[in-house]
């Protein structure tokens, strides 16, 4: 890679780790459900009227839109508000790779190779350190809540997987026009009109800042550049940078929100990088599958926002063409 690209590939780690320590910020203004709904809708427009019609079939859109948007990231915000560290969510989040490879073994027939069952160990024993670590510190509901949006974010790869959209940036413009509808339905049933009103009423310049920044920053920006980059380098050149997000997201957290990062945690996070490597990086079989039917996702997921965000807010990828494979990592 160009040393232009390698900036842009970690400036855009950077952005979906950092986007953790945003919705941290932003959950002070909104609350979890409105908050979501609100970075779907300003990341949808007016950027759906630019982007052109959507390139793969509505069912994918819906499908992907409902699993990621409304559950994956519903789960998230919500697990955020109750308590859950925003550097630790962005260290769990990774977790959405271990699901991946599980929903693919079972739902698609792809074999699980012996060093991706240690992988995915690995990560699991991360998982098992960092519920200690909150554990002793914090409650832990957010903390399964983040885990269920991991598993949720497992399920959006795999749809996105059968989707094989060949825009990123087109795909993640309209799969963000399918939350906002729901989540607002959820909010003003399950958090209220008045609290709705009363956060949109008093929006500061400090809320509409993180709005802005999960919806354009994480998403647009995140997705677009990383979708670029994947269609000018191999996936396994691409995606071991979005094993940044988590070293981004604890070290924002720690810097600007005062988040503590315990040895208990640093191992947390030693064992789950370290098993999501070996989950996302190794190459893995597909059993039963055609070649027409392997597919190549655009993003990863970090950041996710998702992701990543971001966010994950990425989606994970099967065994590309030219023999290449990854699992994504999160957006927030």
């Amino acid at each position: 890679m160009r040393p232009s690209h390698v900036f842009l590939a970690v400036l855009v780690a950077a952005v979906w780790g950092v986007n953790f320590t945003v919705i941290e910020v932003g959950l002070d203004h909104f609350p979890p459900l409105l908050f979501s709904a609100l970075r779907f809708l300003v990341a949808a427009l007016p950027a759906v009227f630019l982007v052109g019609p959507p390139k793969v079939a509505w069912k994918w859109i819906v499908g992907v839109g409902l699993a990621l948007g409304v559950a994956k990231f519903g789960l998230l915000f919500i697990g955020m508000d109750t308590g859950m560290p925003g550097g630790l969510s962005s260290l769990v989040l990774q977790v959405q790779a271990v699901f991946t490879a599980l929903f693919a073994f079972a739902l698609l027939g792809e074999r699980l190779a012996r060093v991706r069952l240690v992988g995915m160990a690995v990560a699991l024993a991360g998982i098992g350190v960092a519920a200690v670590d909150e554990g002793a510190s914090g409650p832990l509901t957010g903390f399964a809540l983040v885990v269920a949006a991991a598993a949720c974010w497992g399920v959006s790869n795999i749809l996105t997987r059968r989707a094989s959209p060949p825009d990123a940036l087109n795909f993640m413009i309209w799969v963000s026009t399918v939350p906002v509808l729901p989540l607002l339905a959820l909010s003003l049933l399950l958090e209220g009109p008045s609290a709705d009103l009363a956060a949109l009423r008093s929006l500061d310049w400090s809320g509409g800042a993180t709005v802005l920044y999960v919806a354009w920053g994480a998403t647009v920006f995140g997705f677009g550049a990383w979708g670029w980059l994947l269609r000018r380098h191999p996936a396994s050149t691409v995606a071991p940078f979005s094993l940044l997000v988590p070293v981004f997201g604890m070290t924002s957290a720690a810097l600007f929100l005062g988040e503590s990062v315990t040895p208990l945690r640093w191992c947390a996070a030693a064992l789950l990088v370290g098993g999501v490597a070996l989950t996302s990086l190794s190459r893995g079989g597909t059993a039963g599958r055609s070649p027409a039917e392997t597919v190549t996702e655009s993003v990863p997921e970090t950041v996710t926002e998702s992701v990543p965000d971001p966010v994950t807010e990425s989606v994970t990828e099967s065994v590309r063409p030219r023999g290449a494979r990854s699992e994504g990592s999160p957006v927030g």
